[in-house]
């Protein structure tokens, strides 16, 4: 049977054929079966985890934190120099400009991205919004979050902060940006299970060595990264308690 590698389904669309890519590369470097699997939610990607059927996975931090304390996954490398930001979008015609003037009973528009959630709804703090005075609306992805807000059926979106810059030009000429997160240390991180053990190391140096081969420079490109660097059991433990935290 071969391993399962899957990626977080919060990735931009037009990267898809990269990580097909990547998954034929890693498995040439590695001489392992590797099967991509790509979810449409993260309902069925949980699913899938709870089941023990993933063996590599690209995972957002709030995910990452359950599949390390929970399944006993380790943390291998993270994205070069990225990290996960959120935006907080509007219309563009919608008559406030500051997080601390929005009020009660804002409707907000969200996926099912637990992480881009969680920061959203931190960045309402200063106005005193919660989950409790607001109304939120989930869709399936980021394009219908900005056709939600384009069409004024709501009154503000959470974005991660790729799939915000992502969007068509036209999209985003008729949007505003209220806020944008820096954090900086929340990432995307790629993880294996127990079951790879014995092949971690050699997993984790082939993929720092990527961006120095062209082969590997040019999947990287088509999947919209750079490169990857060392994930460490430190940096990871660091990042879920800053999750748990927030």
């Amino acid at each position: 049977m071969p391993h399962v590698l899957t990626v977080s389904p919060d990735f931009t669309p037009k990267h898809i054929a990269g990580w097909y890519i990547f998954n034929t590369w890693l498995q040439l470097q590695t001489d392992l079966p590797i099967h991509l699997k790509l979810y449409d939610s993260f309902t069925e990607q949980r699913d899938a985890i709870a089941d023990d059927t993933i063996d590599l996975i690209y995972a957002n931090p709030y995910d990452a934190a359950m599949l390390v304390r929970e399944k006993d996954f380790t943390a291998l490398v993270a994205p070069l120099g990225k990290a996960d930001e959120t935006i907080i979008a509007c219309n563009k015609h919608y008559p406030i400009t500051n997080i601390e003037d929005l009020q009660e009973n804002l409707n907000i528009v969200t996926t099912d991205d637990p992480d881009v959630h969680l920061m959203g709804m931190m960045l309402l703090e200063p106005a005193d919004l919660n989950a409790d005075n607001t109304n939120i609306q989930e869709m399936s992805n980021y394009v219908l979050v900005a056709k939600q807000l384009l069409q004024n059926k709501a009154d503000i979106g959470f974005f991660l902060k790729d799939a915000y810059n992502d969007l068509s030009n036209l999209i985003k000429d008729d949007l505003n940006i209220l806020i944008n997160s820096e954090i900086q240390i929340i990432r995307h991180v790629l993880l294996a299970s127990p079951k790879l053990s014995k092949h971690h190391n050699k997993i984790k140096n082939i993929l720092i060595e990527m961006s120095n081969d062209a082969k590997g420079a040019s999947v990287l490109t088509s999947m919209g990264l750079s490169g990857w660097e060392d994930q460490t059991q430190e940096d990871t433990e660091f990042m879920i308690d800053l999750m748990g935290a927030l």
